[in-house]
């Protein structure tokens, strides 16, 4: 997939959303590849293929399609089309409801909460985004999602509880979860790397 450096990207205008709005093609289009490029990486980090993740940018540029009739006046589309793709993707996810295979069960949400205190994202910080997402991809599916929600996207257990249908305990559950087990796999990288220096 090619990526234009952000420099390059079309500027979207008011004058380019009203063309949209009016459904001239040459607008629609010129949104499109603005919106493939700025979101595209978005998918791809909820979706294991690229036809997966061309089917949710289309998806999700529909959304932003029709969201831009209400808009009148100047506001920051790279941040609302983010926004409009990421809950789009939740969405879908949801609608799926493949998650609630994943999600661990428990009668006492206090020993959620339990499990999910004291952990602190030491490690993380210090990893480069491609070693996480490459690790991310062997974590339970709903594991993964949470922790991209709260870690990648900023989003609150409130809102990932919200967005997910799940617990603020659950929540927290998956996201501890989700970094003990990425610290067990980079410590079996590092005991691997180690040993083939030996």
């Amino acid at each position: 997939m090619k990526v234009v450096p952000i420099k390059q990207r079309l500027e979207i205008t008011l004058e380019i959303i009203q063309a949209c709005n009016r459904e001239d093609r040459k607008a629609i289009n010129m949104l499109y590849e603005h919106c493939f490029q700025l979101l595209m990486p978005v998918c791809f980090r909820y979706n294991n293929n690229e036809e997966d993740a061309r089917a949710a940018l289309n998806q999700g540029f529909l959304k932003i399609l029709a969201g831009l009739k209400q808009m009148d006046g100047e506001f920051n589309f790279g941040a609302w089309a983010r926004r409009i793709m990421v809950n789009s993707l939740i969405d879908e996810y949801r609608k799926n409801k493949r998650y609630t295979d994943h999600i661990a069960k428990s009668d006492n949400e206090r020993e959620l909460d339990y499990h999910a205190t004291g952990t602190k994202n030491e490690g993380e910080s210090n990893l480069g985004y491609d070693t996480i997402m490459k690790l991310l991809e062997a974590l339970p599916e709903a594991t993964a999602y949470v922790f991209k929600l709260y870690v990648i996207e900023g989003f609150s257990h409130k809102e990932i509880g919200d967005q997910l249908d799940i617990s603020e305990g659950t929540s927290k559950w998956h996201l501890s979860t989700a970094r003990k087990m990425l610290r067990e796999k980079l410590e079996a990288l590092e005991n691997h790397k180690q040993r083939m220096v030996i």
